[in-house]
């Protein structure tokens, strides 16, 4: 398929440009969340506009009463959400949640909730300081007609908030993934606000008891739907990040117009010319990577976990150098909260983390071609 968009696509598009720089700007979002010290570290007034606008239903099949779209229209509001850095579940709950649930009876419970914006989900895998979901130590022993979940998890984006959290586990079938509602017995959650003031948590389960109907598919299938799911959020992050590049990229330029030394604007200077020229090829490479990734999963080949790989590292690469580069190019000024060039800094650390960082990828990449 070629890289670029429908005339379809670049409606929704417009549409979620128009959405996130009115309602979901870092003035009325994130830093109003962030300065009240929201103990959600999002407005859910904002995630039920998101509901009205269609956006919660990108990924679910119009039989649920979704839009029945894919992961390049995802990636395309994602994109938007990066470049104003708006706080929201979507990343989590619309994307990857949304993955999980696909296909599964527990569609049936939470899917019109998520429609609505009513219902916030987590997703509860990694347990150590990086990113190994191939390493997952917590186990869920059978107990009666359900089973016995205990270990802890951490890095749970918005699981203070969740209504559910979609928790990996190991069953004696092997990896298994479970529904838990928040009020259950036995699991404590911490809430812990992150480096870009969104609000992640840690979660202790001390044989939290589930039923049987919590399992999502079948006991033993998690590496099947946890690959779609972790597929899905890696694209969908990459999309927020390249966003989320492009516009310190254009914030950047600004600066350079208008910034003056020795009499002349700063953007005049040939040096500063080549750094944002070479920016500037840099994120296209990120976004037609990212799009292409999106492009395969929607196709559903057997090519698109690597390319995945592929835009998840280039996107983290990309969107670190833009933010680095517009907070030197800033000078001292980059460095203060007056200016939102800082907040973009932030976010891109987070999103770096999130589902795996540049070198965990290239890594996934090299084992994956036999090295």
């Amino acid at each position: 398929m070629p890289l670029y968009l429908t005339d379809d696509q670049a409606v929704l598009r417009d549409s979620a440009r128009e959405f996130m720089s009115a309602e979901g700007s870092i003035q009325k979002q994130l830093r109003k969340y962030r300065d009240m010290n929201c103990k959600d570290g999002f407005g859910h007034a904002l995630w039920k506009q998101f509901g009205e606008m269609g956006f919660t239903g990108i990924l679910v099949d119009e039989a649920d009463g979704g839009l029945g779209l894919g992961h390049v229209e995802a990636g395309i509001v994602l994109e938007e959400i990066g470049r104003n850095l708006t706080p929201s579940p979507f990343l989590i709950t619309a994307v990857a949640v949304v993955e999980a649930l696909r296909g599964t009876a527990l569609r049936e419970r939470w899917l019109p909730g998520i429609l609505s914006g009513d219902t916030v989900a987590a997703l509860a895998v990694d347990e150590g300081a990086k990113h190994r979901p191939e390493a997952i130590e917590m186990v869920a022993e059978r107990s009666g007609n359900g089973f016995r979940l205990t270990g802890r998890k951490q890095f749970v984006v918005q699981g203070a908030s969740a209504d559910f959290t979609i928790v990996a586990a190991n069953t004696e079938e092997g990896l298994t993934l479970f529904a838990v509602e928040k009020d259950v017995q036995r699991l404590t959650v911490e809430g812990v606000r992150l480096a870009d003031s969104s609000i992640g948590a840690r979660m202790d389960f001390e044989s939290v008891e589930v039923d049987a109907d919590a399992v999502i598919g079948e006991p033993g299938e998690g590496w099947t739907i946890l690959s779609r799911v972790l597929n899905a959020g890696r694209a969908g992050a990459a999309s927020e990040m390249v966003g989320l590049g492009s516009a310190a990229m254009e914030m950047t330029v600004d600066y350079l117009r208008q910034r003056k030394q020795f009499g002349k604007y700063i953007g005049e200077f040939q040096a500063l010319q080549h750094r944002s020229a070479h920016l500037y090829s840099e994120l296209e490479i990120a976004r037609a990577g990212t799009l292409k990734a999106q492009q395969l999963l929607d196709e559903d080949s057997d090519e698109a976990e690597a390319m995945v790989s592929v835009a998840k590292a280039k996107a983290g690469r990309v969107s670190t150098l833009a933010v680095q580069e517009g907070v030197q190019m800033h000078g001292g000024i980059g460095m203060t909260d007056e200016y939102d060039i800082g907040l973009y800094m932030k976010r891109d650390r987070v999103l770096n983390e999130l589902f795996g960082d540049a070198n965990y990828h290239a890594d996934k990449l090299a084992r994956m071609n036999g090295y």
